[in-house]
């Protein structure tokens, strides 16, 4: 219960963070009377990789819950034997397919910044998308971090227990959320204005 709250507090966290984006967006005029709007050249193929990977990441994460829900912690056959995984292997596949997308993300900002001259400070179309993007980042991050710490838990625990399981379940609430995020984020700051 205490994690519905608090992820219901979340999402007036980035309700305040869309409306952040879109009232500015409303007020940002250029020069010659144009809205000076995105004001940065968007990787859109990066962007839509990287979510297709955050997504699966929650079909994966999903997986995970089945297996601890059922008690099975580690895979019994193969590396390749996907049918055979545990909860360890569907929770490491889903902790990769993250940072793969924390990675994608650090290399967008990079590109923008050195290529666009995009920064924080630089625009209002620079503040609001770095507050956006970047807080959803920091989130995937904590997301990351509780994967390792639900890892870590398989190798503790002397037996796997329904508290174990429900801290399983616990993270991949989180994760979903974050997934959903990044998809009205995605479908906001890359596809709104595109050209």
């Amino acid at each position: 219960m205490g994690t519905i709250v608090w992820l219901s507090s979340e999402l007036m966290f980035f309700a305040a963070l869309f409306a952040i984006y879109f009232t500015i967006r409303s007020v940002t005029i250029g020069q010659d009377g144009s809205h000076a709007w995105p004001g940065a050249d968007l990787n859109l193929p990066l962007s839509a990789v990287n979510t297709t990977i955050l997504v699966l990441s929650s079909v994966t994460c999903q997986m995970g819950v089945f297996k601890a829900e059922s008690g099975k912690v580690g895979r019994d056959g193969g590396l390749l034997n996907v049918k055979r995984w545990g909860l360890r292997e569907w929770y490491v596949l889903s902790f990769l397919m993250g940072a793969y997308f924390v990675a994608g993300q650090a290399y967008e900002y990079y590109s923008l910044v050195t290529k666009d001259g995009l920064t924080l400070s630089s625009s209002a179309y620079g503040t609001v998308f770095y507050m956006t993007t970047g807080f959803h980042g920091l989130h995937v991050t904590g997301g990351l971090i509780a994967f390792l710490f639900v890892l870590g838990r398989t190798y503790a625990a002397k037996r796997w227990t329904h508290e174990q399981a429900t801290s399983a379940v616990v993270v991949s609430y989180y994760w979903h959320f974050v997934d959903v995020v990044w998809i009205g984020l995605f479908a906001t700051i890359y596809l709104l204005d595109l050209h």
